[in-house]
Parts: structure tokens; C-alpha cells; sequence
């Protein structure tokens, strides 16, 4: 075979095998899109990283906006996965909305480090019916009215979500309520609401367990101090009652029970329809290896028996 032969031999191999890669790279490569709820976002960011690095070519994009948002892109296609930490409502399952749950966290009672009673609500804690009396009826209006010293009266300030969420949605389930009936000034997104309670020492305010504790220190965020649920409603803070001094304290008291559903309650990850294709690939996974993650992460994994529920509805 003489030079010129051997040359166009070697450009159609050439081009055939870069063909060839070409073809498989656009076979194998896919991105997944995801928003939704800030109270999963941390643990989907992680998740999301991870699995990427186990198959390069899958790539995901990953945005926070609220459980509400989630759950409409979700609907709508715009996204393959929404993140919605609350119930899925009978009129969204009616319009496709079909989901697994992924972890349990919480919502917590937030107020400012710097609170002019902030020991008496330590000791005494909230119950429901004092948390309507502020966020419902706005029948307290001062600190002092919360805790039962009429001398106080520096007054509440009420921080709420502006966005449709879970957090608010649990939150203000726990009292028997919507989100709907929750009073105060309106901030976007769990970090906002958290910089809202800091910077403002007459503040009162909800954050999921991971935007209230720092994730470094696993202690409360530096100038906001997380206020107790008083379970059994006897107006103090048992001993059975007090696992809030760390993130650690308190995602045990999630896993175990003491702390009351709601405020704690399921993540899920939400699709149109059904899961398919590399989507479904990788709910498998987060139903499997991606609880290890879980813990590390500040949130509470699924229990053995509810695993199995959960990967029962993705048949196959």
C-alpha cells in the first residue's frame, strides 16, 4: 500500500472513531435539573456531588427556591426533580405529582441570642397554643406577655416565609394552621429568615434544623438561640424535653421520636408521572448508598421498613 492509501486508510479510522466517541458522549451524558425546598437543598447538593463523581457523566443542576416552586416545576417539566419538604397534597397527586420520601428533618423556633427573656423561654419553652397566640390571633405582642411578666414590653417582632415552603407549612401545622394564617413580615428563603431573627434582638422565627445550627460547630447559628417545644405541656423544659444545645442532640430526638411531627417531618423528591431513565438511576441510589449520607449531613435517614416502602413504588 503506497503513502497516499496508508494516509486515507488512517483518516477514515480517525474519523470513524471520533465519530464513534462523539456518538456514545451524547448517549451517556445527561443532566439532571432539580429545585425546590431549601430545608433539602443541602443534602441534594451533596448527594448530587457524589453521584457525579461515581458516573462523570451524569451532571446535575441543583436550585433552591421553596418546596412550592419545587413542586410546580415539577408539574410543569421544568425541572426532572423537585424538592418539597411537606405532604403532597390530594389535588397535586391528582395533577401527576408522584414522589418518594429521601430523609426526615425538622422545623425549630428561632429567636434572637440577645432576647430580653430569653431565659424564662429556654426554661419555660412553646407550646402550640403560644405560638397561635403570636403568629395566629397575634394576641402577644410583647416578650413579657410570652413568658408572664407584664414589666416587659419590648415587643415581638414575627418573621415568616414570604415563599410558598414546607417549613411554613409544618410550621404552622403544628399549631393547626396553614401557612396561609401565619402572621409577620414576610422574608424569602430559610437563610433570609435566619439573617432576619440575627439581626433583630426582639425577633421570632422558624428555620429548618440545618440553616438554625452552624454546620461547622453543629452549635446554634452565632447570634440566634433555638427555643424548645414544650411537648408535654406543663410549662417547663424536662430533661426529656432538652436536646437542643447541638445539631447532634437534636437530630437524635428527630430519629428517635421525642421531637413532635409536626415540626419534623419527611423530604421527598418529587417527578411528573414516574421516575425514568437516569432519574430513576438516581433515586435508587439516594434510597440506597445516599442514606449513609444522611446523618453527616444534619438530617435523619429513613428507617429500614420505610426504605423498602419507598423503593417498592419504583417497581421493577
Amino acid at each position: 500500500m503506497n503513502r497516499t492509501a496508508i494516509i486515507a486508510v488512517a483518516i477514515i479510522i480517525l474519523g470513524a472513531a471520533g465519530y464513534g466517541y462523539t456518538q456514545w458522549s451524547r448517549q451517556q451524558t445527561e443532566t439532571i435539573a432539580v429545585s425546590g425546598a431549601f430545608a433539602l437543598y443541602p443534602l441534594m447538593v451533596q448527594w448530587t456531588d457524589e453521584y457525579s463523581r461515581l458516573h462523570p457523566n451524569i451532571k446535575f443542576e441543583v436550585s433552591a427556591g421553596g418546596a412550592g416552586k419545587g413542586m410546580t416545576d415539577a408539574l410543569n417539566q421544568l425541572v426532572d426533580l423537585g424538592m418539597v419538604s411537606r405532604q403532597i397534597y390530594p389535588e397535586e397527586v391528582q395533577r401527576g405529582a408522584f414522589w418518594v420520601a429521601v430523609a426526615t428533618d425538622a422545623v425549630v423556633v428561632t429567636v434572637n441570642a440577645d432576647n430580653p427573656v430569653l431565659s424564662e423561654l429556654i426554661s419555660q419553652g412553646f407550646i402550640a397554643e403560644k405560638l397561635a397566640a403570636i403568629y395566629v390571633q397575634g394576641n402577644f405582642t410583647t416578650w413579657g406577655d410570652v413568658v408572664g411578666r407584664p414589666e416587659v414590653t419590648d415587643p415581638i417582632n414575627v418573621y415568616t416565609r414570604s415563599d410558598a415552603c414546607g417549613a411554613a407549612a409544618t410550621f404552622a401545622e403544628n399549631m393547626g394552621y396553614a401557612q396561609e394564617d401565619l402572621l409577620g413580615v414576610g422574608v424569602y428563603g430559610d437563610p433570609g429568615l435566619a439573617e432576619a431573627v440575627r439581626g433583630d434582638p426582639f425577633a421570632i422565627g422558624y428555620n429548618n434544623v440545618n440553616y438554625a445550627y452552624d454546620m461547622n460547630t453543629g452549635l446554634p447559628v452565632e447570634g440566634i438561640a433555638v427555643v424548645p417545644l414544650d411537648v408535654d405541656g406543663d410549662g417547663s423544659i424536662s430533661q426529656a424535653e432538652d436536646y437542643y444545645s447541638d445539631r447532634e442532640s437534636i437530630i437524635d430526638a428527630i430519629a428517635d421520636g421525642r421531637y413532635p411531627s409536626p415540626p419534623s417531618r419527611e423530604l421527598n423528591l418529587v417527578t411528573k408521572d414516574e421516575f425514568r431513565g437516569a432519574t430513576l438511576e438516581f433515586i435508587r441510589w439516594v434510597l440506597a448508598d445516599g442514606q449513609e449520607m444522611a446523618t453527616d449531613a444534619g438530617f435523619v435517614p429513613l428507617s429500614p421498613e420505610r426504605r423498602q416502602q419507598e423503593i417498592s413504588k419504583l417497581g421493577g
